[in-house]
């Protein structure tokens, strides 16, 4: 990987927390973000088991990631909270909040626990080459079940949530294995009891 000097990489994240920022209060993340990204660009992130998001190339990280995969998510805040940089290898690791624009009844915010962040590889010319997002699956299904019950999930969410229950893929998602049999999975979840039961 090039070296790249220490400002240079400092600046690239001053400007793209504030892209952010601005996304947040527009509601339009990929006018605000898609500049940062070279045109021969990658973006992913893990859903879960044997699930992988992949955008390649600028206009599909505009479409799909920043577009289809953030719908439902216009109005959430995404704080930055703590960035490391490494110049000698053009890489940083920044960690940020997950945070709804809703609260529960007690006034606290939804929010992802646990931890969120991405990976990113500097490209020059304030442009990203790589971008790998990492976040708690687990959490992030558990905040999504409280908040169907509360009734405040998005409508366009929930359309998702319905897609992937019926075995579909999102925009963007492949499978990274070959799926499991329904007979090989049920008998995994049996095995899960037997043990939580038994021991």
């Amino acid at each position: 990987m090039p070296h790249f000097p220490r400002a240079e990489l400092d600046e690239m994240m001053e400007r793209w927390i504030r892209a952010n920022r601005d996304a947040e209060e527009s509601g339009d993340w990929a006018g605000h973000l898609g500049p940062f990204y070279a045109e021969d660009a990658e973006y992913r992130w893990n859903m879960g088991p044997n699930e992988e998001f992949r955008a390649r190339g600028l206009e599909e990280i505009c479409d799909v990631a920043l577009g289809y995969h953030m719908r439902g998510f216009e109005r959430w805040k995404y704080p930055y909270r703590d960035v490391v940089v490494d110049e000698r290898r053009g890489t940083v690791v920044a960690f940020y909040g997950q945070i709804a624009p809703l609260t529960r009844e007690d006034g606290t915010p939804y929010e992802v626990d646990g931890i969120s962040g991405s990976r990113f590889e500097y490209a020059g010319n304030f442009q990203w080459r790589r971008q790998r997002d990492f976040f708690d699956v687990g959490n992030v299904k558990s905040l999504f079940f409280e908040m169907a019950g509360a009734g405040v999930l998005e409508p366009v969410v929930k359309r998702k949530i319905h897609e992937q229950a019926r075995g579909g893929l999102l925009p963007g998602v492949i499978r990274l294995r070959q799926q499991p049999s329904i007979c090989t999975r049920v008998n995994n979840f049996l095995a899960m009891v037997r043990i939580a039961f038994v021991g």
